[in-house]
């Protein structure tokens, strides 16, 4: 797996960031909210691999089921760029197509299977 440095941003470019990962292989998640924003992500990096350049109290967190992954979403654009992962909080992933001179629909993905770790009940909002 190689890893490069590449800089991204949000939609409206409120939020800019860089990020140390591997862009492949990509996965998809077939969770109720990844299969909605129907992103694609990178492998699992350690969140002292992200600098947030610009944005960050445009970011808006989003929390559901179990409410251990944190996904963040641009207050102004909503575009999410980046997420902390339920299976392991130390790792994030980022929003491929949030990354500069990487084309998301040319890289091979795999899917994951966080539906199966949905808590029955859990989606209901409070």
């Amino acid at each position: 797996m190689v890893t490069n440095v590449f800089h991204g941003s949000c939609h409206c470019g409120a939020v800019k960031f860089t990020v140390r990962t591997a862009v492949e292989p990509a996965l998809r998640c077939n969770c109720s909210l990844c299969r909605r924003k129907g992103a694609l992500m990178s492998q699992g990096f350690a969140r002292e691999d992200l600098t947030i350049l610009s944005g960050e109290q445009d970011l808006t967190l989003y929390q559901f089921n179990a409410r251990v992954a944190k996904h963040y979403f641009c207050r102004h654009c909503g575009i999410y760029p980046f997420h902390q992962t339920r299976m392991d909080p130390t790792r994030w992933r980022v929003n491929i197509g949030c990354l500069e001179g990487v084309d998301p629909y040319s890289l091979e993905a795999s899917v994951g299977d966080g539906a199966s770790l949905s808590v029955t009940g859990a989606n209901e909002m409070p």
